[in-house]
């Protein structure tokens, strides 16, 4: 094959993803020196096209960035309240009490806020600063010196179907950097290429994953309460998935309704999108939607793994930051703040070594700060609450997390040590002849939706006649192994219908039909699938979910 020629231009650093990670790294290090030349790359159409968060936001990420943003305008202007926690049942829900809750579960002073929004202002400090800023940019490559990572290949476009290069095909370019820094978010292209290349998952323990769906309603004024959070657990999954809802009351009489339902479950024929529509129906959320109307839905995996599962962070070149490595504090439901803290520890580290005349050494300080600073102290409390839910289920991870939780942060020590996950969240999908189908109700239309008129409201597009992103290592797993073994359960597990099993009309001979215009980049598929026979590879950029204000 002919080596593409690409033009290249050449920066102190490279950052891909403009997430909160991303936009850390960029502003703090225009802070450190404004002299540094810095580019983002983002795959989005803009700014925040792709960003998609619960949120209720915890400031000290911000606190450490930008000590003065709440002068600044910041789109940050909706306190938490109130604070609520249920265990639902089918048509009641009992509250569980705040007191003996670690103080880390508590909200207070923390914000309800639309990551697509914050992200979208943080771009615009970041370039006041001097950062380049390149939305549409979707980063393909990752461009190699021997063993070290120098750079990125950005902006191709106009690849055929098959693959060829079209008549208006552009190569893209090489953005090289002293440094790469890799904040794609969860599951990241790149990320999945740089942690298999270098090992830097081996001795630790498997990163896990939920899928967290989100839907934004405007409501009746007269059922608005701004400010207030609830979280639930129990009902509709019982015991087929662990997992858990959200109601978040924003700005604007909008209400944030999400739902996370744990990777890992066994039986295949768990629908998560269902098992969402369905918790609609429960009197505690259907009261307040009562009236309203959705107005945007979307969908990413989450990191779920912990201090466990947080890989080596550094490469020779580059770093992994934010959701990328993996730093999402399950039992809080909260990342934002420690992307952004992971993204200044790295810009700080990448300065240092650039002003020393170390460019190129490996950012152990980066490795370091994370290991041994804020992020550890927010992660290592809650280190156990993942696998013992896992193993053990909601009540020991309610009862036995939480004593864990108390110790740890009164004393910082554990009862229980380092729990391990044990399986990927594909091997622990169960064969289909263990389990029996669910019935699940048919979406009403009014509180409950079809996942086609629902990925509408994700605003998502792609051209049709580039290649498709989502690629099959073997095309004949899905109907050869993934049907007969597992009922082929990306029929249900991704959130947005791309894959189907089609049958004539006799309803023999399966084909396996992947729909990939509809995809909102969950990165479901390439975690959840039995036979990890999917890989999530980037579109041409620009392409996938136009979020609003998710």
């Amino acid at each position: 094959m002919t080596a593409i020629e690409r033009e290249s231009m050449e920066y102190d650093v490279v950052i891909v993803g403009a997430g909160p990670a991303g936009l850390a790294a960029a502003i703090r290090l225009k802070q450190l020196d404004p002299d540094l030349s810095v580019v983002l790359l983002e795959k989005g159409s803009e700014v925040g096209a792709h960003i998609l968060s619960g949120a209720v936001l915890d400031p000290c990420g911000l606190d450490a960035l930008l000590p003065d943003w709440r002068g600044m305008d910041a789109p940050i202007r909706t306190p938490v309240t109130e604070d609520h926690f249920y265990l639902l049942g089918p048509s009641g829900q009992v509250r569980i009490p705040n007191w003996p809750m670690p103080k880390l579960m508590s909200n207070h002073g923390n914000y309800i806020v639309s990551m697509a929004n914050v992200c979208r202002w943080l771009a615009t400090v970041a370039e006041g600063l001097g950062v380049e800023v390149f939305p549409g940019m979707a980063c393909s490559e990752l461009v190699l010196d021997g063993d070290r990572v120098v750079g990125v290949v950005a902006g191709e476009f106009g690849r055929e179907a098959d693959g060829t290069p079209g008549p208006g095909y552009e190569p893209g370019m090489e953005l090289r950097g002293k440094y790469v820094f890799l904040a794609e978010g969860v599951r990241g292209s790149l990320s999945k290429q740089a942690i298999a290349k270098y090992g830097l998952s081996d001795g630790h323990e498997p990163q896990k994953f939920g899928l967290g769906m989100k839907e934004i309603w405007e409501i009746d004024p007269a059922r608005h309460r701004p400010g207030k959070v609830v979280h639930t657990m129990g009902w509709p999954l019982g015991g087929n998935a662990g997992g858990g809802s959200f109601l978040y009351h924003a700005e604007d009489n909008q209400v944030l309704v999400g739902f996370v339902v744990h990777l890992n479950y066994r039986n295949p024929y768990v629908f998560p999108y269902m098992e969402f529509q369905r918790l609609k129906h429960h009197p505690l959320i259907a009261d307040v939607l009562a009236g309203g109307k959705r107005v945007a839905y979307g969908a990413r995996a989450i990191s779920e793994g912990g201090w466990q599962s947080i890989p080596k962070l550094t490469f020779p070149g580059g770093a992994l930051l934010g959701c990328s490595a993996g730093l999402v504090n399950v039992p809080r439901i909260k990342g934002n703040h420690n992307a952004m803290l992971s993204g200044i520890a790295a810009a700080e580290a990448a300065h240092a070594a650039i002003a020393a005349g170390r460019a190129g050494d490996e950012l152990v300080g980066y490795e370091a700060a994370v290991r041994e600073g804020p992020i550890a102290r927010d992660l290592k409390p809650v280190r156990n609450v993942k696998p013992m839910w896992s193993k053990w289920g909601l009540w020991a991870s309610l009862g036995l997390g939480g004593l864990d939780m108390w110790t740890r942060s009164l004393t910082g020590l554990g009862l229980f040590g380092t729990l391990k996950h044990g399986k990927t969240d594909a091997a622990a999908t169960g064969e289909a002849k263990d389990f029996a189908p669910i019935d699940y109700p048919k979406p009403d239309g009014v509180l409950s939706f079809d996942r086609l008129t629902n990925v509408a409201f994700s605003f998502t597009n792609h051209e049709e006649s580039q290649p498709c992103h989502l690629r099959l290592r073997d095309p004949s797993a899905p109907i050869a192994v993934n049907l007969p073994k597992y009922a082929e359960p990306a029929q249900r597990y991704c959130p947005a219908g791309v894959y189907e099993v089609l049958r004539d009309e006799e309803g023999s001979n399966p084909r396996f039909q992947i729909n990939f215009q509809n995809c909102v980049h969950c990165k479901t598929c390439d975690i959840k699938d039995p036979s990890q026979n999917i890989d999530w590879t980037t579109p041409q950029g620009g392409d996938g979910p136009n979020y609003p204000n998710m």
